[in-house]
């Protein structure tokens, strides 16, 4: 009797310990979700920005040089992207990098030593997107779900059930948003819908960003629209995007307080069964 194949799970974080210094609580729950779900027999890929503020040498970064090499074009302009990896010994699990010069090599988190946030950001939530999935595809891996955290990881259910929709390695996967507390304040430009368009994701498709600027609660409520559940990461997160999610009839995982985060990724990890016995049902 041959042997079940293993479940897959992509995470796209937006921060992960301890590649950046501050061990906050979303950058551990990020960091511990990966190993707890490949102890439990899961395949995963996990993915974050390589912000200019990692320290390549110390956390033993390198190139894939395979992966990397794609132009990809935001508003008429080619950023090159670059991929590196790096492993996390103790957990035995890698960590992809999305990297270009302009946007992240160069650059600190999502603000500046003055705490500004950087007038590019949007073009980062693009290209970070965009990036993920160009390398999932590049690295022909299915994933069976798909975990989305940060605001920088908001785009990915968007291109993922528009643009990528019809490719196999995307088409049956469970997508999920991770809620947190960490939002941006400086709203993207007016023409933010325009620039994160590609072939198949039309003016409909992102009706709700045209025409002003666009804040967290917008691009977290467009992330929703296109997710297949929504977890709450961290105690509070923003009450009038949750309230929206509650509308849309998706599974959701609100947050209880627990003793440790073994206990935090078990409960995702409950919470996920529940989603792929959903995708069994409606697959046969």
């Amino acid at each position: 009797m041959p042997m079940k194949e293993p479940k897959r799970i992509l995470f796209i974080s937006q921060e992960i310990c301890p590649y950046l210094a501050e061990e906050t609580p979303i950058r551990l729950l990020n960091r511990q979700l990966p190993e707890y779900f490949q102890g439990h027999g899961y395949e995963t890929r996990t993915f974050m920005p390589k912000f200019g503020d990692i320290n390549e040498r110390r956390n033993q970064l390198h190139e894939v040089i395979r992966l990397s090499g794609m132009n990809l074009i935001i508003e008429e302009s080619d950023h090159p992207l670059l991929i590196k990896v790096a492993s996390i010994q103790s957990a035995r699990i890698q960590i992809y990098f999305i990297d270009n010069d302009d946007l992240f090599h160069r650059r600190k988190g999502v603000a500046d030593e003055k705490g500004i946030e950087y007038s590019d950001n949007d073009d980062r939530v693009i290209f970070y997107a965009r990036g993920v999935i160009e390398t999932v595809k590049k690295l022909r891996w299915t994933p069976d779900i798909i975990v989305c955290s940060g605001w920088m990881s908001a785009l990915a259910p968007l291109y993922l059930k528009k643009a990528f929709n019809d490719e196999p390695f995307f088409a049956n996967s469970k997508i999920v948003l991770m809620l947190d507390d960490n939002e941006y304040v400086k709203a993207f430009p007016t023409k933010f819908s325009d620039k994160l368009r590609i072939v198949g994701i039309n003016n409909t498709d992102v009706r709700s960003l045209a025409g002003f600027p666009v804040g967290y609660e917008e691009l977290m409520r467009l992330a929703v629209d296109y997710s297949d559940a929504v977890v709450y990461a961290m105690p509070k997160v923003n009450q009038r995007v949750a309230n929206y999610a509650e509308t849309k009839g998706i599974p959701i995982l609100t947050y209880e307080e627990t003793e440790n985060l073994n206990d935090a990724c078990k409960r995702q990890w409950d919470f996920y069964q529940t989603l792929l016995d959903t995708k069994t049902t409606e697959d046969a």
